[in-house]
């Protein structure tokens, strides 16, 4: 049982990949670029949108909305684009993952500026009391 959701889960690191390039595909549809985009930044984010501490629900997002939101991504990419770019990840499995120090960049500061917003309104509700 074990061995079976190892695969499982190097199946789904497989599949986030292939969407990653999939992303960058100049004949996927741009709804789908948009939540392709969406979806491996989170998975490949270190930050999540539950905390892996928080008993039972921090592993939800990684174990539930992860997989779902890769199948609905899936469904939304041509089978021709799909094709391609698991023969291209399967040419660049074994190389380290690429980079980008924007996207990087770029979840930081999305992540900033909500905790600022959540900080901001904490202290306008608790002083107008």
């Amino acid at each position: 049982m074990l061995r079976k959701l190892k695969q499982r889960a190097q199946h789904l690191k497989t599949e986030t990949f292939v969407l990653y390039l999939a992303a960058r595909d100049p004949r996927t549809p741009w709804y789908a670029k948009l939540l392709v985009a969406s979806i491996v930044a989170y998975a490949f984010s270190p930050i999540d949108l539950i905390p892996d501490f928080v008993p039972v629900v921090g592993y939800l997002d990684d174990l539930i909305l992860v997989p779902l939101g890769i199948a609905l991504a899936i469904k939304l990419v041509p089978n021709s684009v799909l094709d391609d770019c698991r023969k291209q990840a399967e040419k660049t499995i074994n190389n380290p993952k690429p980079k980008s120090w924007v996207a990087g960049i770029i979840i930081m500061l999305i992540w900033l500026f909500l905790a600022t917003f959540c900080i901001m309104w904490g202290y306008n509700t608790l002083r107008n009391k």
